[in-house]
């Protein structure tokens, strides 16, 4: 992913602890920084299938999930699946689409599968969705419910790239789109043996009451009307085992916590009377500033 995304290694980090722990990613940035591009390196890197969804306020549920179609030949429906049967799913400026279309990602997301017409149907393992929205733009957009956004391991952003690094691209790029040329370096077998391992990262006790700690302080913030849920702190507690594993050890630093509790929790909690899109580097610096003083297990 380093050779096509360049110089945003802290990016290329969070994506991969979000497959490890079998979660999912919002990117939110102004167009034209890489988003995209992030997500079809991460496709290409595994082997697996790559859908891109472009949500529009006219796109439908089933444009997503798919929908039963009738087949003359049998006289009988059969159900068509969705773009969101595909390993990783990019869900380009999701908040384009209207609530009840975002909705359609909800139980995908929660559960690993669909429901048309009253019938299950599970989605293909690995299953990762990047979405991406502009924090700068909101015409004619909607904001996403909080039960969605509930739904992301992390939110984070790519940002623009240094002097050096934007010349490279240049260079890269002068032929056409790198990322094509990408060979995968695992298998879906391969990244679902991972998930399991993760799994088995060893959590002591203590840390455990050190992340617990930082989720019930963001319940009692006054900045914040609401804190973290326990599907958070779960969420949270499984992208620390992630990291380790990313790290190369099977148990847990203090230092896994501290450095994934902004990406991981910033967009679980609701701030007190801040407008939309005027939130998140205020959110930020608050949970920054709610974790020092927070005792860290030795």
């Amino acid at each position: 992913m380093g050779k096509v995304v360049l110089g945003k290694d802290e990016l290329i980090d969070l994506l991969i602890v979000a497959t490890m722990a079998g979660e999912h990613v919002l990117l939110e940035d102004v167009p034209g920084v890489g988003k995209t591009l992030a997500a079809k390196a991460l496709a290409h890197s595994l082997d697996g299938k790559f859908a891109r969804l472009q949500f529009t306020p006219d796109l439908l549920p089933s444009d997503i999930t798919g929908s039963m179609i009738y087949r003359a030949a049998s006289g009988e429906f059969e159900f068509s699946p969705g773009p969101i049967f595909a390993n990783v799913v990019l869900a380009d400026e999701i908040n384009r689409a209207p609530p009840r279309t975002q909705s359609a990602l909800l139980e995908a997301m929660s559960e690993g599968q669909v429901t048309v017409d009253g019938v299950t149907h599970p989605l293909p393992k690995p299953f990762i969705v990047i979405a991406t929205q502009n924090p700068f733009e909101y015409e004619g957009t909607y904001s996403l419910p909080e039960s969605q956004l509930d739904r992301f391991l992390l939110r984070t952003s790519i940002g623009y790239p240094v002097r050096e690094i934007e010349r490279e691209v240049m260079t890269t790029h002068r032929r056409g789109e790198p990322v094509d040329q990408l060979q995968s370096v695992l298998s879906s077998e391969e990244i679902l043996a991972v998930q399991q391992t993760v799994g088995d990262v060893r959590f002591d006790s203590s840390l455990t009451d050190y992340l617990l700690d930082i989720v019930a302080a963001t319940r009692q913030h006054e900045a914040f009307q609401v804190g973290v849920s326990t599907r958070g702190a779960l969420s949270f507690y499984r992208g620390c085992q992630a990291l380790a594993v990313l790290r190369g050890r099977d148990y847990i630093i203090p230092d896994d916590i501290k450095r994934l509790a902004v990406p991981a929790l910033a967009h679980r909690v609701l701030p007190e009377g801040v407008f939309q899109g005027g939130s998140r580097s205020v959110v930020e610096q608050q949970l920054a500033d709610l974790i020092e003083p927070i005792p860290v297990p030795v």
